[in-house]
């Protein structure tokens, strides 16, 4: 197969080692900066083009787009309509979705939205665990990712890139990174409420701070933190059931289970991951994501998470945003100040 990277950025410089890794095939990039272009090349020997018609001329198989999110369904729409199969990164823009979905109807293609965490060996060990009901129905869980934004690419400027715009936010970026697993793990959300704000002195105009409540369908309350704030970089989770405890922190690398009929805990270690120089995340789940967007391509198995999945993750996003700035919660300056003044 041949493959056109479509954005030769951090993401897009991953992908291409993914696919090298994985031997897919011939690997072609297009990038509008020279200086992209220039590394790609020297550093991992493709072909790169400063001109995108001339790129999708060499005939590629598949578009690997890792361009900024609000670009996403731009490429991929050309991708649809010239029956191309195509993966994107994650999105947080849902403008032209509705679009794409309706061209990929009935097209032999393989639409791929990212879901990069669902390949996270200890996110899918929760799932199972949770599944398999290890400490009972989940009741309630609280789960932060946080990482200071100019931490992100220290490379670059934090101010010059997408995370810095209002609608491609880096902490706006996040909330449906970590939905698309949560999600799947816990299962369908059936109510939000959300505070969200600009708490940090960073010189960028978005929300750095996402405090999110969620009600899933089969009753489990959810708290979810996403900051841009945290000078160390955090996933934290704990899961909560009457039976026990599914801890999780990334940095230790490892899940611990608390089994409250033995009064005893359970540690299963990660698996070893490679983490590339100037990375914080192991490639390792991004090669299984490669991998089984390449085995859909064959024909071996069906991709797992759907365009209109990826759509109702925005759309969770967007009705959590529409409670912080409708502040359709209680104000206690108005309501607690007013129950104080009668008492």
């Amino acid at each position: 197969m041949k493959f056109l990277i479509v954005g030769l950025g951090s993401m897009g410089k991953r992908r291409l080692r993914n696919l090298q890794y994985l031997k897919a095939g011939e690997i072609v990039g297009y990038d509008p900066r020279e200086d992209r272009r220039a590394e790609a090349s020297d550093k991992y020997g493709i072909i790169t083009f400063s001109n995108f018609e001339q790129a999708l001329n060499t005939g590629p198989d598949a578009l690997i787009i890792s361009t900024p999110p609000d670009r996403h369904c731009d490429y991929a729409l050309v991708a649809a309509k010239n029956d191309k199969h195509f993966f994107t990164e994650a999105s947080v823009v849902d403008d032209g979705m509705d679009d794409l979905i309706a061209v990929c109807r009935g097209k032999s293609i393989v639409a791929a939205p990212s879901c990069t965490m669902r390949f996270h060996p200890s996110v899918r060990l929760i799932r199972d665990l949770i599944q398999d009901r290890a400490i009972g129905p989940i009741l309630t869980y609280t789960y932060h990712c946080g990482q200071y934004l100019p931490d992100w690419h220290p490379w670059e400027d934090y101010r010059s890139y997408y995370v810095a715009k209002r609608q491609t936010g880096g902490c706006r970026e996040i909330v449906p990174f970590e939905l698309s697993w949560l999600v799947w793990a816990v299962g369908e959300v059936e109510a939000v409420s959300c505070f969200k704000g600009k708490l940090t002195s960073l010189e960028i105009d978005i929300d750095d701070v996402y405090q999110i409540l969620l009600r899933h369908r089969q009753g489990t309350l959810g708290h979810l933190l996403v900051d841009v704030v945290a000078r160390v970089p955090y996933r934290v989770g704990r899961f909560l059931g009457e039976r026990g405890v599914i801890e999780w922190n990334w940095t230790d690398h490892r899940v611990r289970v608390f089994d409250a009929s033995s009064g005893r805990w359970t540690e299963y270690e990660e698996p070893k991951g490679t983490v590339e120089e100037g990375y914080i995340a192991a490639e390792d789940m991004y090669r299984d994501e490669m991998r089984a967007f390449v085995a859909a391509i064959r024909g071996e198995q069906p991709w797992g998470y759907t365009l209109t999945e990826d759509k109702n993750i925005l759309s969770l996003l967007q009705t959590a945003e529409r409670s912080s700035d409708r502040a359709l919660h209680l104000d206690f300056a108005e309501v607690g100040a007013a129950t104080v003044e009668r008492n």
